[in-house]
């Protein structure tokens, strides 16, 4: 047993790698990169115990700027290597750094099923709504009649919803948050990180270059208090500078609503509930965008449901009791076998 008073205590320094951070200067990404350094130390894992695995773009560059170990890998194909790695070994604290393009254009399968299969890795996805990378193309999340270098007459697609795809695939714990709220965005990867199985958090991530402003809405401080709707479990939908508006369901339609107009008073509200057995409301939250309503950020859903892990571990241990630990050579030369001459 180690001795305690030998026992390092770990600071965001610790996390700190000695590569230069190549982002550019401005971008949301450095916001993240110190909230989870400042995160990590905090959860009373060994740095040893901690592997960060990313795939292609701006945000795929973060395993190298953290201080543990970790895999820049393969466009779209995170989800699968960090799933790989998360049932070889299962102790260890796994998570996934991705991009909107990265995850949801050529990594939208793998990421689906990460999502459906709840094994415990953490996603972050930093949604810039571009592809900065390669200098400013459309991306599976730009909204409609966006033009860029790629549709320069604007974009036909419809965007997807990060939030909504990942409780469409049952998703047990879903968040969102934005770069320039610091303690927002501390509180949401505090929560992921206690969160067993899939703990999926979009993060509104500002591209200086190619899509600045992309979130101004909702980060000016002008603007911001009547332009998002901070979650909080328990408590009822409310938002505005004044604390003076707020959500209401009428049938299954979600309606925006000002207090003390028409008779609408906070009992009216819809109130949030994070671990509500059905995910439906937490899925009519996901829909609500501007103008028409204010953003969500927070928790939408966090519930307790067995990782993909623990069911591969008790598989494994049934049929080692059935069928004993197993030898390779035998399962090899078992069954129909047959030679080529």
């Amino acid at each position: 047993m180690n001795d305690v008073s030998t026992v390092k205590i770990l600071s965001k320094k610790d996390f700190e790698s000695d590569q230069d951070v190549r982002w550019c200067p401005g971008c949301g990404d450095y916001a993240v990169l110190a909230q989870i350094q400042k995160l990590m130390p905090t959860l009373g894992i060994a740095r040893e115990n901690f592997a960060f695995i990313s795939g292609i773009g701006c945000s795929s560059r973060f395993p190298y700027y953290v201080e543990t170990y970790g895999m820049h890998s393969i466009h779209g194909r995170a989800p699968a290597i960090a799933t790989g790695l998360k049932l070889t070994r299962p102790e260890l604290s796994v998570w996934l750094v991705t991009g909107d393009g990265d995850a949801l254009a050529i990594g939208g399968n793998h990421f689906i099923h990460a999502m459906r299969r709840n094994i415990g890795l953490k996603i972050i996805l930093l949604n810039n709504r571009i592809y900065g990378l390669t200098k400013g193309q459309y991306s599976p999340t730009s909204e409609l009649g966006k033009k860029t270098k790629s549709t320069p007459l604007g974009s036909i697609d419809r965007p997807f919803n990060p939030v909504a795809v990942a409780l469409g695939a049952g998703a047990t714990f879903v968040a969102r948050t934005v770069d320039t709220d610091l303690a927002h965005m501390a509180g949401v990867l505090k929560r992921a990180a206690a969160h067993e199985g899939t703990a999926f958090i979009e993060v509104f991530q500002n591209c200086i270059v190619f899509n600045d402003g992309a979130f101004d809405a909702i980060t000016d401080r002008a603007t911001r208090e009547d332009a998002r709707l901070l979650l909080e479990h328990g408590q009822p939908l409310i938002y505005g500078k004044n604390k003076d508006k707020g959500v209401r369901l009428r049938g299954l339609q979600p309606e925006a609503v000002t207090l003390g107009e028409n008779g609408v008073n906070e009992a009216n509200l819809l109130v949030h509930d994070e671990a509500a057995e059905h995910g439906g409301l937490a899925f009519t939250l996901a829909q609500l965008q501007a103008p028409q309503f204010p953003v969500p950020l927070g928790i939408f859903r966090a519930v307790t449901e067995p990782s993909y892990e623990e069911r591969n571990s008790q598989l494994q241990t049934s049929a080692r009791a059935r069928r004993g630990p197993g030898q390779l050579a035998a399962l090899f030369n078992s069954g129909d076998v047959w030679a080529v001459e």
